[in-house]
């Protein structure tokens, strides 16, 4: 799979972006942390591009643990932790309290954080996107199932405890593109490549102007050298 921000002058797709974000929300956000990202970071520059109406608008969709109350409490009558809809200042929430929590949801398994998956993973976002468009094969014979396990050819062991999590038509894209598993995945994993790196454009902004000043001060050092130095002996 090709991404637009491979390379080294490669840059995020914005519509891309968007809609990755979206998959996100819609699935991934059911059993996966994005912890190191805020709800602001969706409109800084290099990302992906929304409005400060509409981040405050995306933010109000997510549901965030509350401060305690006038008297100390995080948590109601019925033992339920108060909750208050979210700001641009706020991170992105996880759905479980704790790790414990988490696994008792997803039979044992701990679904890892998605902020800098791409970066920590070996393959980066070809692995991921592998990983995502990889289920549904039929495993080899040798290869005996664990229970409440799925085979993956892609993952380390071929066998993991997420369940294939995208299926065609699970999302509604507001742009027309067909929301394919392919699509999808390549959508995701191209904003999951943001939220690991968000300063990519900016770095190889920088990057590329500081190679073409270190060539022209080269060439002018060897000018100066050829001057000073000419019929030297």
């Amino acid at each position: 799979m090709a991404f637009s921000f491979e390379g080294p002058f490669g840059t995020y797709d914005r519509a891309a972006l968007q809609r990755g974000f979206q998959v996100y929300k819609e699935v991934c956000s059911a059993c996966h942390s994005l912890k190191l990202v805020a709800f602001h970071n969706l409109g800084d520059p290099g990302g992906p591009g929304f409005s400060e109406a509409q981040v405050k608008a995306l933010a109000a969709g997510f549901q965030v643990p509350a401060d305690p109350d006038d008297q100390g409490r995080t948590y109601d009558d019925s033992g339920q932790r108060i909750m208050r809809p979210g700001i641009p200042a706020d991170y992105f929430p996880w759905r479980f309290d704790n790790d414990k929590a988490a696994r008792v949801a997803n039979n044992g398994a701990l679904p890892p954080d998605l902020s800098v998956i791409v970066k920590a993973r070996e393959g980066g976002p070809q692995y991921v996107y592998s990983i995502l468009t990889g289920f549904g094969q039929k495993p080899p014979a040798n290869e005996a199932m664990a229970e409440n396990m799925n085979y993956n050819p892609y993952f380390p062991g071929h066998q993991i405890a997420m369940p294939p999590p995208l299926s065609d038509g699970i999302v509604t894209y507001a742009d027309g593109t067909p929301a394919t598993v392919a699509n999808m995945a390549h959508d995701v994993v191209t904003f999951l490549a943001w939220t690991a790196e968000p300063k990519m454009e900016e770095r190889k902004r920088v990057g590329f102007g500081t190679v073409i000043y270190l060539l022209a001060f080269s060439g002018l050092l060897y000018l100066a050298y050829r001057r000073v130095w000419h019929g030297a002996h």
